[in-house]
């Protein structure tokens, strides 16, 4: 079976003046399919970076970043948008929500861009809203929500559009320990439940028991 990310030989270097920052260096990772993936290390390490580029926000310096069997790290940024949208759905630890919008105009709000029809729009967010627990939520707006419920909506959000891969940039980081832990399973229902490749990004090393493939970077390099 191929993998459904590739990461070969990934370099990322920032010039800065006459000083050369190596962020990444000679990163190779292998995401099939259905994986959890937890990609752990502490703050500076090179997650971030390491998640830019398997996320197609970020193209390598040097290296080859392969998207179910096509080499993307040379495409430019639209073709890079144009994947995002159709293959990749993101969470942030800090939700990125829209304030005016209510919870269910927040997790259309995707569809529009991705030019769904509108009654399709309104029945696949409300559908992703009831899976995590918030059809009761629908026409509340941020300020009215738990820490917990906008991380849902955030959920919500990134499943509308039927992505293959969840990117979550520490998705636990805004909510205390015990909705962290429901975040997560919710996560793990859908990759179990729905074969969705989850790849977590986190300092918390509490959150690799919910892996089954962890990747540990420190200082740029894989350990």
């Amino acid at each position: 079976m191929k993998p459904l990310l590739k990461l070969e030989n990934v370099w990322k270097i920032y010039n800065l003046g006459k000083i050369s920052l190596e962020v990444l260096r000679d990163v190779s990772i292998d995401i099939y399919k259905k994986d959890f993936v937890v990609v752990f290390g502490p703050s500076g390490s090179g997650k971030s970076t390491l998640l830019n580029i398997m996320s197609c926000l970020d193209i390598p310096t040097k290296g080859k970043v392969f998207l179910e069997g096509k080499d993307i790290s040379t495409l430019h940024e639209d073709d890079l948008a144009e994947i995002r949208g159709k293959k990749i759905g993101f969470v942030f630890q800090q939700f990125n929500l829209l304030s005016h919008l209510t919870a269910l105009e927040n997790v259309v709000l995707p569809t529009i861009f991705r030019g769904i029809a509108p009654e399709e729009r309104i029945k696949r967010a409300k559908k992703n809203l009831n899976s995590v627990g918030l059809a009761d939520r629908m026409n509340h707006k941020p300020a009215e929500l738990s820490g917990g419920e906008k991380q849902r909506v955030a959920i919500s959000r990134a499943l509308v559009n039927n992505p293959e891969i969840i990117v979550a940039d520490e998705p636990t980081g805004n909510v205390d320990s015990k909705t962290g832990r429901h975040i997560m399973k919710i996560l793990k229902d859908l990759n179990e439940r729905e074969e969705r490749t989850i790849i977590v990004v986190t300092h918390d090393i509490e959150l690799q028991s919910f892996a089954n493939k962890i990747i540990k970077i420190r200082d740029g390099e894989i350990e």
